[in-house]
């Protein structure tokens, strides 16, 4: 995907004639190793020779709208109602973000009413669009020491026309959307419906994905938190299989199309066998299968350990009794829903090991919802208040049809089409890949038995 500089661009919704409360604090910041200047740009790409291709001055490559406080604001801070909306499924941070869009909008910019829909984009149907709450500083104090949303949250296609009235009806000026790819498109459509009748209304994501495969951000809010929690279970089932009879020990991780959970959390114990993830095909049979390497582990050391993403070895499961991947049923987001995999793995790997005479003992968790349903930690609640900030300072700017993120460890405005453009997935010829094979010492490309031989004999 080739992007220039027009793409990245972010629409507004007109000049800015407002002081802004924080006019004396931005107006002193200059660019630095440490901050962007207002008036300054993010490079889209980091490499001389990725620059070199453009072949342009550094003021035309590709670059992003730097993130923050403007000296003058498009909206009357005092005078705007701003509306906020959780989406999707639950992610750590979520209640981080809420307190700290109120936080932000009512301290500093005195804003002059906050309401929260209830229930995801549901709440803003003609049906439920009266089931809101105010959101005040004092309500929302300490909500960030607990998982989940105090709006709720729900999946859906709503259409956008009616979301647009009943944003007119409550008054609102501006719309923190909170969600994934299904949250941003949804964001999408409304932008664009606002901006066919003409309204000045902002509309401002904040992306919010546990699989951390939206792109143009360095990294997911909430993922710190999910893969974190998930390597205690990661380690409580090596335990487990390493006390049990020819143990199999089989972790189930988030991940429909990015193994970014999986692997992570892989890496963090430190004690997993195999990372199987959708970015990279695996055959079960044969001696360069799965099945192979762990009945060659189990015979080495006892035991082994398999972190499966969910949406991996998707393919295998056509012809093997169970519906095939284009005829499956899509949610109410519209996302493909998958296969189980792991009842596929376990059935596979127990005929496997029981017929070369070494009957397993399987020992398997899925722990998706105790790891999406946790307090975000420490770095994470940083992480969440700082894209909350920013969301506001682009909101009160009058930018519009963006999303807040963090790219090259720099906080930016994208425009929200590009965050649905494609998928953040695992580049299997990358060093975070590359890290997996060696931590896990798992063949790169479930090469032959002999060569599986030699690697096993050592660390791993």
């Amino acid at each position: 995907m080739t992007l220039h500089l027009e793409d990245l661009r972010v629409r507004d919704l007109g000049e800015c004639d407002y002081d802004s409360p924080l006019a004396e604090m931005a107006a002193v910041k200059e660019t630095s190793p440490h901050y962007v200047a207002e008036g300054d740009r993010v490079l889209l790409e980091d490499t001389v020779s990725m620059l070199a291709e453009h072949d342009l001055p550094p003021a035309e490559v590709p670059s992003f709208e730097a993130a923050g406080p403007r000296r003058k604001i498009y909206f009357d801070p005092t005078e705007v109602t701003a509306g906020v909306v959780t989406c999707g499924g639950l992610c750590p941070g979520l209640n981080n973000v809420i307190r700290g869009l109120v936080q932000e909008l009512v301290v500093h910019y005195r804003a002059k009413r906050i309401l929260g829909f209830r229930h995801g984009l549901r709440g803003l149907t003609a049906e439920h669009r009266d089931h809101t709450v105010e959101l005040t500083v004092d309500g929302v104090r300490d909500i960030h020491n607990s998982g989940g949303t105090i709006l709720g949250s729900s999946r859906g296609g709503q259409d956008a026309d009616e979301m647009v009235d009943s944003l007119v009806a409550r008054g609102v000026d501006m719309l923190f959307v909170i969600g994934g790819d299904g949250g941003m498109r949804a964001a999408t459509s409304i932008s664009e419906a606002i901006r066919a009748r003409g309204l000045d209304i902002a509309v401002i994501g904040v992306p919010k994905t546990i699989d951390n495969d939206l792109p143009f951000t360095d990294q997911s809010f909430g993922f710190q938190s999910a893969f974190a929690r998930a390597t205690e279970f990661i380690s409580a089932v090596a335990v487990e299989a390493a006390a049990s009879p020819n143990g199999v020990g089989i972790v189930k991780l988030m991940g429909r199309h990015s193994g970014f959970i999986a692997s992570y959390a892989a890496l963090a114990a430190s004690a997993a066998d195999m990372v199987l993830i959708p970015e990279v095909p695996f055959a079960l049979e044969g001696e360069d299968g799965v099945l192979a390497h762990a009945e060659h582990l189990v015979r080495s050391k006892g035991y082994v350990v398999i972190v499966l993403a969910e949406g991996a070895g998707q393919d295998l499961l056509d012809g093997q009794g169970l519906p095939p991947r284009d005829g499956r049923a899509t949610d109410a987001s519209g996302n493909l829903k998958l296969g189980n995999i792991d009842e596929l793995l376990k059935k596979a790997i127990t005929d496997h090991m029981t017929t070369v005479g070494l009957a397993p003992t399987i020992r398997y968790i899925d722990p998706s919802y105790a790891i999406r349903s946790i307090a975000a930690n420490a770095y994470d609640s940083v992480y969440c208040l700082r894209l909350a900030h920013a969301a506001v300072h682009a909101a009160m700017a009058g930018r519009t049809e963006a999303a807040v993120a963090r790219w090259r460890r720099r906080f930016v405005h994208v425009p929200l089409p590009l965050m649905t453009s494609r998928r953040n997935q695992i580049d299997p010829n990358g060093d975070m890949w590359m890290s997996v094979l060696e931590t896990t010492c798992q063949p790169a490309d479930w090469g032959p038995v002999r060569e599986r031989e030699k690697v096993s004999a050592g660390f791993c």
